[in-house]
């Protein structure tokens, strides 16, 4: 048959999407300037770039799936983005990470993964103030790295951590590099628009061909392809069209095929697998994976079948030997997308997948090498051993392929380095190994570097019956599992990343319950039962640590060493320890240091026997966490508003036939705002006009002039006054607010007579702010970069507020009314006390982009939501501490957007509404006072794209609806009503859960005289229950009496005969299906003496 007729094996590779289930969800990744791909594989490990700066990266084990918490364990080494992450071939364990900070670091994954955060690599490497742009290992020499750093390509001996080779030709910035199968050249790809092959062994110039590539200096990518003369990039040409071309470096410069896509904008990533000749073609931001076959004759590229899903922000291939082969799975591709990592599993078509089909599995690349790197420069070239993926001629049979997760020793030149203690996890300061050899190796303890501190896990096993040992007292038991390490310190600020949960293995003042509770949860952590076991089991867990808390918050001592002196003898040996077990409490972890500082102090000032033990400083660090822990910290914070749902009023409602909507108007400015009565919306046009609309009649809008406050000049921002439903403030870009007052009936024709004018500033106006407590008060910010404080009754200032660098994005006042906080330009967030200085009280660092950002308070002041854009202009939401700002406790990052976030707080839900204009979706979010503080609901999706929204006060909410909040929405041609509620089965009663008392925010709490003088009032709170509706608590309440209520003469308590007998005819019926017995296991069982317990 001839080759054109020969159907292909993989034509019909269909991508098979697993559920969510099976995915990792709920991560944190942003939108990325980087060369790489974001993600990168092993056999045994997925690694990615973490959180929206990039420049963490999480690593789990390849087969991970489920919800990420916030607080997982990370690769913390680099101070910016991580531009590209690459592992070993060899060694699944070893992954390299390039950064935008010009270093390349080594990190070594333990063989269950990181159980906790890693800030110290095993080998860093610096490219002397250049941007790394990527990394990477050789193909078959074991322990050589190349990494590309703006014109430079570099090589790397891991054995002797030392740069073997730098060649600086390349003209501009090299974007992407890929070695040939047998690692004799490697191909670029550069900004100068030319590939290349480069050769570093190369007697004189290493690059030996160059040619022509894709005509735009947009990102391009090259990838060779297998061990073939051939390689693919993918790239821009002159009109911006996405191409892929084959060049055969034969005839290097003319390309043997040259595809032209689409216009898209986002790079392409080839994946290529040299096995099957698979091409997997996956575009930044595209929802859709290309699966493309290579031919060696024309037509070069065939199409598969196309995936279609999330969108990417990174893609990468699976080692072959990691695949599902009995399930004829030829190849996987890691989708990275903002939230999830998906595996999309490629599978052949077969009538059944019982056996190994050996025609879809050639022989694959293996993971053994003899080669080092070494021997390969000096011109050493040995192909890596093939091995077959056929389970029946594995080494291990049908078991799968056991990953090499350590790196095997290198001969080294000189005696001093060797592989081992290059890249062998090093021996954690304060073990049990360490502890017992210190005293004995003090004086050759080499000073240590400034390397971060290593956190340890600290082990005591049991000593010797015949040796004494002083210190058994403060035996500490082995650490516990990740998870439960990440328990106990959330809720320490300072030691958050520092200290984990110690319990005594023999400690008797522990109860016998709580230590079974203990191994149960260990034991059930370790087989992955249910959420609900392990739930569960915490929940009683957390109870007795409460229970316990009078005696002690950690058991880290003996019970007996609490109360009891120590004998004459022991207090000697204690002595003798002391002075022989010189510990440098520097080197180790910050529980251990506390914990042997406190017994050297106690010992020094000769309190050993003193009768009362002083608390450790390990047991006061544990005392405020151990006890108090909430179950959300470990499984999540279910929040009772996390499927509130938006419902747009009925049609009969809205307000319809708007035209010559403004677009004009300044980002500063929301561009709608919305009363109980009535709505303001800016009208395209010359005179700066706002048309008022009564909610009070809906309905379409005659056709013809609209009728509009004429300002004169262009509206810069305005505000109705929240206790005045007639009152309007416009600020123009004269530096003018004039105050209208609108006429019962509303506006009827257009009118230019404000019934005030205040000439605030001499310059333009930012924004204007109404005080939520005070009448008459009111704030302007102006581009004079002064914001001021007026008395409306008066119209005179009052305040002036100095401090700002750069143009005012906005200003919230603080619930209580006292201070206000301001978003800058320059990258500020400050706080200010109005009536007592000038200048700010508090200063922090805020969003860094310049686009816009908005502020508010939340949590009764004590924390600040900040939205805003970040550096590669995604939009974020930030949420600060407000006696701290110096750095945001958790960022959210969105979508990358031009529209500006407008926060809207709900303070008695703790509710959090952001959108922008032009935006269709309200995102929803809680903002809580732990970890991780943020925390996203169910977003809202409207039929279509809006240009505002205003929420009103709480009194006009329909709690009788459980509708805790209500706004208004404008769209282009419409203005509709939107009630947010959520779902509760008990409808008719008042959800005293969600409705708790309100404060009055819709009359005013102080007059402006009051104000200014420093006569403070907190606003009163009035409960929304209507009359004549039950409290769902009071219902629950009876329920719950009535439950525990005895009945000596009843069985089934208050019942009426209806429901006995319905009862009792369902135990029938049950019991005629099923045995039913009432006897249990432990009535046949033998009890026992009760001296036998007390042996």
């Amino acid at each position: 048959m001839a080759w054109r007729f020969k159907a292909s094996k993989y034509k019909n590779a269909a991508p098979i999407v697993p559920k969510a289930e099976a995915c990792v969800r709920e991560i944190c990744v942003g939108s990325y300037q980087t060369y790489g791909n974001n993600i990168a594989a092993s056999a045994a490990f997925m690694a990615f770039n973490w959180e929206h700066t990039g420049s963490s990266v999480s690593v789990l084990p390849l087969d991970d799936c489920g919800r990420k918490s916030k607080t997982m364990p990370l690769l913390h080494g680099h101070t910016d983005t991580v531009t590209d992450l690459k592992f070993s071939p060899f060694h699944d364990g070893l992954l390299a990470t390039a950064s935008q900070d010009c270093l390349v670091k080594i990190w070594h994954i333990p063989e269950k993964g990181l159980e906790q955060s890693l800030s110290d690599p095993e080998a860093v490497f610096s490219h002397k103030q250049r941007r790394v742009e990527t990394v990477g290992f050789h193909p078959t020499a074991d322990g050589l790295m190349y990494s590309t750093a703006a014109g430079c390509v570099a090589l790397f001996d891991l054995s002797v951590q030392k740069e073997i080779f730098s060649n600086n030709e390349h003209p501009e910035v090299i974007q992407s590099a890929s070695w040939r199968e047998d690692g004799t050249v490697l191909a670029t790809s550069c900004k100068d628009k030319y590939v290349r092959i480069f050769d570093p062994r190369a007697a004189g110039s290493p690059i030996q061909m160059v040619a022509e590539s894709h005509q735009s200096i947009k990102d391009s990518r090259v990838v060779w392809l297998g061990n073939q003369s051939r390689i693919l990039t993918t790239g821009f040409d002159a009109a911006r069209l996405r191409q892929v071309i084959i060049r055969d470096i034969r005839n290097f410069n003319q390309p043997e095929k040259t595809l032209e896509l689409d216009c898209s904008t986002g790079i392409l990533m080839p994946l290529f697998d040299p096995d099957t000749n698979m091409l997997f073609l996956a575009g930044k931001g595209d929802t859709t994976i290309n699966y493309m076959e290579i031919t060696d004759k024309d037509p070069y590229l065939t199409e598969g079948l196309r995936h279609t899903g999330e969108q990417t922000k990174g893609a990468c291939l699976v080692p072959k030997r990691a695949l599902k082969v009995m399930e004829a799975e030829v190849n996987r591709v890691l989708q990275l997308t903002s939230n999830m990592v998906i595996p999309i599993m490629y599978q052949v078509p077969r009538k059944t997948y019982r056996d190994f089909h050996a025609d879809l599995y050639p022989e694959t690349t293996g993971y053994k090498t003899a080669l080092v790197a070494s021997e390969w420069l000096n011109g050493t070239n040995q192909a890596v051993p093939k091995m077959n993926l056929d389970p029946a001629k594995r080494e291990h049979g049908d078991e799968p392929i056991i990953p090499r997760l350590g790196p095997k020793p290198f001969s080294s030149n000189t005696g001093d380095v060797s592989f081992d203690k290059v890249f062998a996890v090093p021996l954690a300061p304060g073990s049990h190994e360490n502890i017992s050899n210190v005293g004995q190796e003090t004086e050759s303890i080499v000073p240590p570097t400034n390397k971060p501190d290593i956190i340890v896990e600290i082990e005591i096993k049991k000593k010797h019956e015949h040796e004494p040992n002083p210190l058994s007292g403060n035996g500490v038991q082995k650490s516990l599992t990740t998870s439960e390490r990440r328990k106990s310190s959330a809720d320490d600020d300072e030691s958050s990343d520092k200290i984990f949960e110690q319990n005594s293995e023999s400690s008797e003042n522990s109860t016998e319950g709580e230590d079974r509770t203990d191994a149960d949860l260990r034991r059930l952590s370790s087989a992955r039962s249910s959420i609900a076991e392990r739930r569960r089991l915490y929940e009683s867990r957390s109870k007795s640590q409460v229970d316990e808390k009078a005696q002690s918050p950690v058991p880290l001592r003996r019970e007996h060493s609490k109360g009891e002196p120590l004998k004459p003898n022991q207090q000697q040996q204690h002595q003798q320890q002391s002075q022989s077990n010189q510990i440098d409490t520097k080197r180790i972890s910050v529980p251990e240091g506390k914990l042997l500082e406190e017994q050297h102090r106690q010992r020094g000032n000769g309190n050993v026997n003193s009768a009362g033990i002083k608390k450790s400083a390990t047991e006061a660090a544990f005392s405020a966490s151990a006890s108090t822990k909430r179950t959300s910290t470990v499984f999540g914070k279910v929040s009772k508003f996390r499927h509130l749902k938006g419902t747009p009023g009925h049609k009969s409602t809205h307000i319809e036939n708007l035209r010559n909507l403004s677009r004009q108007i300044p980002g500063e400015c929301n561009g709608f705002h919305a009363n109980n009565e009535r709505v303001a919306v800016p009208l395209s046009g010359p005179g700066g006009k706002i048309a008022i609309f009564e909610l009070s009649r809906p309905g379409r809008l005659a056709d013809g002039v609209i009728p509009s406050l004429v300002n004169g000049s262009n509206i810069m921002d305005f505000q109705w006054d929240p206790f005045d439903p007639k009152r309007l403030a416009v600020a123009c870009d004269d530096g003018i607010v004039k105050i209208w007052l609108i006429n019962e009936d509303g506006l009827t024709e257009p009118t230019n007579t404000p019934a005030a004018e205040l000439t605030a500033h001499l310059d333009k106006i930012y924004f204007i702010r109404f005080h939520p407590l005070a009448a008459d008060v009111l704030l302007t910010a102006s581009y004079d970069m002064t914001i001021k404080l007026w008395d409306l009754r008066t119209m005179s200032e009052k305040c002036s507020l100095n401090g700002h660098t750069d143009q005012i994005f906005d200003y919230a006042w603080s619930p209580c009314g006292r201070l206000g906080a301001t978003v800058c330009k320059d990258g500020k967030i400050r706080v200010y006390n109005p009536r007592k200085l000038e200048a700010p009280i508090r200063e922090g660092n805020g969003p860094v982009g310049t686009r816009g950002a908005r502020i508010s308070w939340a949590l009764e002041g004590h924390y600040i939501v900040c939205t805003g854009f970040d550096k590669v202009s995604e939009r974020q939401i930030s949420v600060y501490n407000a006696q701290k700002l110096q750095a945001p406790l958790n960022t959210v990052s969105l979508d990358v957007s031009p529209s500006i976030l407008i926060p809207f707080y709900d303070e008695d839900s703790s509710t959090l509404f952001v959108t922008g204009k032009g935006d269709s979706t309200i995102y929803c979010y809680e903002i809580t006072d732990e970890e991780p503080y943020i925390c996203p609901l169910s977003h809202h999706r409207c039929t279509s794209l809006h240009q505002g929204l205003s929420f009103l006060t709480k009194n006009h909410c329909d709690v009788a609806s459980v509708e805790f909040s209500k706004a208004y929405r404008l769209t282009n041609t419409t203005i509709e009503p939107l009630s947010f509620t959520v779902p509760r089965i008990k409808s008719e009663l008042f959800q005293d859960d969600l409705f708790p008392p309100t404060r009055i925010t819709w009359n005013a709490t102080v007059s402006s005289d009051e104000w200014f003088n420093f006569s403070d009032k907190t606003a009163d709170k009035i409960s929304l229950k209507p009359d004549g509706m039950d409290t769902l608590s009071s219902i629950q309440q009876v329920s719950v009496a009535a439950a525990k209520r005895p009945e000596p003469h009843s069985h089934f308590g208050q019942k009426s005969e209806y429901e006995s007998s319905k009862q009792q005819e369902i135990q029938k019926s049950v019991s005629a299906r099923m045995e039913y017995t009432t006897k249990l296991e432990q009535d046949d069982m033998e009890g026992v003496d009760e001296n036998e317990w007390q042996e």
